[in-house]
């Protein structure tokens, strides 16, 4: 019997092929979050840090000048994670974007790999049919040789 051949193998291969370049660019996607979460968990701390140095000096007793320096710091912070934030928010929506698109890949290529795997299934049911119909006429002609002689 001839070798097993799928007609789409080249469509799977450029599906899977697809589907790794999507997969590429989720990760890095995924990368930029995971950056921009640790960025703004950093510039928490550093804002927790600062406030609570501004607090200790104004319980010491903090001239007016250092006092409005601090707060213009701490509201410069705020501005600066609030901004971070957007960011990072935006980084999700598009992470989401390239996890669904991994996603949809996925399903066009699992379709066509079960599709291969059904085909496959079939050529070698049909292949040992095929085995078993010549086992069986190699011993009826034996039996029809050893008769006759």
């Amino acid at each position: 019997m001839k070798k097993f051949k799928f007609s789409l193998d080249t469509v799977l291969s450029y599906k899977q092929q697809v589907l790794e370049a999507l997969q590429g660019e989720h990760a890095l996607a995924l990368a930029a979050v995971r950056e921009q979460e640790a960025l703004l968990e950093n510039l928490w701390k550093q804002y927790r840090d600062y406030n609570a140095e501004y607090r200790r000096r104004a319980e010491e007793g903090l001239p007016l000048t250092e006092a409005l320096m601090y707060q213009n710091g701490l509201r410069a912070a705020e501005q600066e994670i609030q901004r971070e934030t957007r960011r990072l928010e935006e980084l999700r929506a598009e992470e989401e974007k390239r996890r669904e698109k991994v996603v949809e890949a996925k399903k066009d290529t699992s379709s066509i790999e079960k599709l291969r795997e059904k085909k496959l299934d079939a050529y070698h049911k049909a292949e040992a049919k095929s085995e078993e119909a010549f086992i069986e006429e190699f011993v009826s002609t034996m039996r029809v040789n050893a008769a006759n002689a």
